[in-house]
């Protein structure tokens, strides 16, 4: 990985919102520095509220950084770009469609023929045949998630932005997910960005770990983890990257401890 080619450049970041009283400024990000080579899966976690997300938004092109800039493909970010999808945890499904209408929703201008070879390509890598016609309100949680991930497949995005994706899922079903999701990506081999809050999802996800400061967020450390995958989760090297991730953010195993940023 350290000899591919870089996706996503981000140099000297800053970012500051307008405050709630007139000239004041809410500074969320400074001094931020990341690479993300093409092809990796890198997770970005850190104290709520820390500016992640804001990151994640910067570099998708839905807000301009205060200072600094952010390059994806070598090319200055100036807004959405449709070879760049998000996935969020409040799923984008379009509720009037069916499964295959949302996966194919992003190829309208390719013919009829390559539409439905796409389409049913990713229904059967999702784990969703046999749910081609039935509409996201007669779907599960993880299954609504399904169709959003296919949706961003089929339409050859090179990168996927995805903002605590499996956030509103009940545990078994992210369990399901992170393995599927780990499935896909070794499989299609997209630069995936994935901000998550939990720091046990992130270890078994990831190639490496961004650790954010609190706010105004910088980059606190970085955590290459270089463990097989599927990752065993009661492995001595997963538990210690883990654990050196909670302590970078001042916490312990259970969440807490002094300075606690939450």
């Amino acid at each position: 990985m350290d000899n591919a080619k870089t996706m996503i450049e981000v140099r000297d970041c800053w970012k500051s919102f307008p405050g709630k009283k007139a000239g004041e400024q809410v500074h969320v990000l400074e001094r931020v520095n990341l690479d993300v080579h093409a092809g990796e899966f890198v997770c970005v976690v850190g104290p709520s509220g820390c500016g992640k997300s804001t990151l994640l938004n910067i570099i998708g092109g839905f807000i301009k950084e205060t200072r600094g800039t952010a390059k994806v493909a070598g090319s200055p970010v100036n807004g959405p770009d449709p070879r760049r999808i998000f996935v969020f945890q409040e799923n984008g499904v379009f509720p009037w469609l069916t499964v295959e209408e949302n996966i194919g929703f992003g190829l309208m201008s390719k013919s009829a023929a390559h539409r439905e070879e796409r389409v049913a390509h990713y229904i059967g890598m999702v784990g969703l045949t046999g749910f081609e016609k039935s509409y996201p309100r007669e779907l599960s949680g993880g299954m609504r998630q399904r169709v959003e991930i296919a949706r961003a497949l089929a339409a050859d995005a090179e990168v996927l932005y995805m903002d605590e994706p499996f956030g509103a899922l009940d545990f078994l079903t992210r369990l399901k997910m992170r393995a599927d999701l780990i499935r896909i990506w070794q499989a299609e081999k997209k630069t995936i960005v994935f901000v998550t809050h939990d720091i046990e999802e992130a270890v078994q996800l990831a190639d490496r770990v961004v650790v954010m400061s609190k706010r105004p967020a910088t980059v606190a450390e970085e955590v290459k983890i270089d463990l097989p995958r599927p990752r065993d989760l009661d492995s001595p090297g997963y538990l210690g990257a883990r654990d050196r991730i909670f302590a970078i953010m001042g916490m312990d195993v259970h969440g807490g401890g002094a300075g606690d940023p939450r």
